[in-house]
């Protein structure tokens, strides 16, 4: 018991330093870690795709053959919003859309800022692509684009203003 009180009291001493890190070195921090992240290969022992095409040919390498056919014959509606939580998810975690990675950085350069929108738009190419279609990356970009700007301005419109103050600078008066 002792010996949990004091390794308790240590780890509380030790870790203050780590909670007094300022927002700038934070952000210095995981600009440095993305840095480094976008130009793997490989993150945690999986393979990064470096594009959409090749996150397509990644994804058709996993996927067993009746899963792909399976995948195929759905609805395109059907597969952009039901198999968001599995296998968007496992394409958010395993390619590093959070902390980034060389996909998620050319995603961002194709104009997607958020990992679901990127994940979404990953798995409707996917879709596209095993029916012969044209991927139109483009109106997928600009589909998630006006979402999150509508949705921005939903939650701007939502807000309470709490009280508006006036001040007069003294060497303006």
């Amino acid at each position: 018991m002792r010996s949990l009180c004091i390794s308790t009291v240590l780890v509380l001493c030790f870790s203050t330093g780590l909670m007094a890190q300022s927002a700038a070195e934070a952000e210095s921090a995981f600009d440095s870690a993305y840095a480094v992240r976008i130009g793997q290969t490989e993150i945690d022992g999986v393979y990064i795709p470096m594009d959409l095409d090749d996150a397509i040919a990644e994804l058709r390498r996993l996927s067993a053959p009746q899963d792909l056919e399976k995948f195929k014959t759905a609805p395109e509606d059907a597969v952009r919003t039901k198999l968001h939580f599995g296998l968007g998810k496992w394409i958010i975690l395993n390619w590093g859309f959070y902390e980034g990675s060389r996909l998620s950085h050319w995603l961002k350069e194709a104009g997607l800022e958020h990992p679901d929108d990127m994940a979404r738009v990953i798995i409707v190419c996917f879709h596209r692509s095993l029916n012969g279609q044209d991927l139109r990356l483009q109106d997928e970009v600009d589909y998630y684009k006006t979402l999150r700007e509508k949705e921005r301005l939903e939650r701007e419109k939502e807000q309470e203003l709490i009280s508006e103050e006036k001040h007069i600078r003294k060497d303006r008066e």
